[in-house]
């Protein structure tokens, strides 16, 4: 053999994300609520059917393994570009290769576009016509919310398919096979400590390819022991994720995280502060804080005082700019200010009816003069200028905005706290109906 074999080079220097990604759907890890057996694209697939799409989700969830799956299954050509490195050129090449393909032998064309929400304008304007037309399929993926970060013309004609975090238990699978596998790691006759899985599988926070990243590189950079086993413990897992283990038990992390949010809620800002710095010093990381407090600046705060989201959501960009240790301060803010604020659950409970409603009544009969009558007939044109325009009224008029069957309900009911009591009073002083909740607060479970 060549001792210069550019190929078995290249093939070790690959990373083990790269040689354990999955070749076929029964061995892809994870996002059963899109390729269980019997769905849709699963069936789309196997039958070679499938249309332009979008896969969008959290980096290292398999978005990018599922198109190339897709590749090997399908009968047609693929073409794999990145939205970053590639520009109109590029598109045009590809997109003129798949109409020869098309029309000399009858093969479509799959196109893989990584990082599709980078493409500007004009990127995807010379590539709409070959997908009307059906000259390329197109497959984008995206970390990015595709609605907000795409030309609208190329998601309308997409079907968007939503990834989700893998779990710990996908994970730890994953990581357990590549120990064993003659593609992965089973040449090192490496031995990893369960509870070290478990902390790169936890650490990882559903992103495959950073748990094993961090597995890879604990195996390569533990020395053998005497018998030539490589044992990864507890602590080179710590160091090969740059982060160290709970120094509490599962059953203590969740106690710790649900007296934080209980404490948010109580306006005990001395045990919501104790609880935060507990977890973040037995090694919890503080974006979790952060999600918990953001969530209850809405649930437990809400319109009663609308500034904590502003203040909890400020802290974590400002957390995310500096980092640790300075980040902790704006975060200790937050925490303070979401604790004294005025509580109200308004929010919440309107939230839960409105869905209530809209799961259970499903009345889609909008009053007509409400509707987009803009290419309407003449009666729908007709029935829009009944329209009242609130601004021709001082700002607010009486008319009907729910449907008939919905028409007497109210979602939203101002406690009487805090900045609720300035909507109240600007609800009377316009003449709307009081809809202030006078009677007792309605209970929520919590866990």
């Amino acid at each position: 053999m060549d001792l210069f074999d550019l190929n078995n080079n290249e093939s070790d220097a690959r990373p083990l994300a790269d040689k354990m990604r999955a070749n076929n759907l029964d061995d892809f890890i994870g996002q059963s609520h899109i390729v269980a057996e019997g769905s849709l694209l699963r069936r789309a697939i196997k039958l070679d059917r499938l249309g332009s799409c979008i896969f969008w989700g959290p980096p290292g969830c398999g978005k990018t393994t599922l198109a190339n799956i897709i590749a090997q299954t399908t009968h047609g050509n693929f073409i794999k570009l990145n939205a970053v490195q590639s520009g109109v050129a590029d598109v045009k090449k590809a997109v003129e290769e798949a109409r020869n393909s098309l029309k000399l032998y009858g093969k479509r064309t799959y196109l893989l576009l990584d990082e599709c929400h980078r493409f500007n304008k004009t990127q995807s304007d010379s590539l709409l016509p070959a997908i009307e037309q059906g000259t390329i399929v197109f497959i984008g993926s995206t970390t990015e919310n595709p609605y907000a970060s795409m030309t609208p013309a190329i998601v309308s004609r997409c079907r968007v398919f939503e990834f989700h975090r893998l779990s710990d238990a996908d994970i730890e699978g994953a990581l357990h096979k590549a120990l064993i596998s003659r593609k992965g790691l089973q040449a090192y006759h490496a031995q990893v400590d369960e509870e070290a899985i478990s902390h790169i599988a936890r650490m990882a926070a559903g992103d495959l390819r950073t748990a094993y990243n961090a597995l890879e590189l604990a195996v390569l950079t533990t020395p053998p022991g005497e018998d030539g086993v490589i044992r990864v413990t507890l602590a080179d897992a710590e160091q090969s994720i740059q982060r160290k283990a709970l120094s509490y038990n599962e059953d203590v992390y969740y106690d710790l995280l649900s007296a934080f949010c209980k404490s948010l809620r109580g306006s005990d800002a001395n045990a919501a502060l104790y609880y935060a710095f507990r977890l973040i010093e037995g090694g919890c990381d503080p974006l979790v804080i952060f999600r918990r407090l953001i969530v209850h600046s809405c649930e437990d705060v809400g319109m009663a005082d609308p500034n904590a989201l502003v203040v909890a959501a400020s802290a974590l960009t400002a957390f995310e700019k500096i980092g640790a240790p300075e980040g902790l301060i704006p975060l200790s803010s937050a925490i303070i200010y979401v604790c004294e604020a005025e509580k109200s659950n308004s929010v919440i409970l309107a939230m839960d009816a409105a869905k209530r409603a809209a799961r259970e009544v499903r009345d889609d009969n909008i009053p007509p003069y409400l509707k987009d009558n803009s290419f309407g007939d003449r009666d729908a044109k007709a029935q829009s200028k009944n329209y009242k325009y609130p601004h021709n009224y001082g700002g607010w008029v009486r008319q009907q905005y729910l449907p008939d069957s919905l028409k007497d309900e109210v979602f939203y009911r101002p406690q009487g706290r805090g900045f609720e009591k300035t909507v109240a009073e600007v609800r009377r002083r316009k003449g709307m109906p009081d809809d202030t909740r006078t009677d007792p607060p309605q209970d929520i479970p919590h866990p």
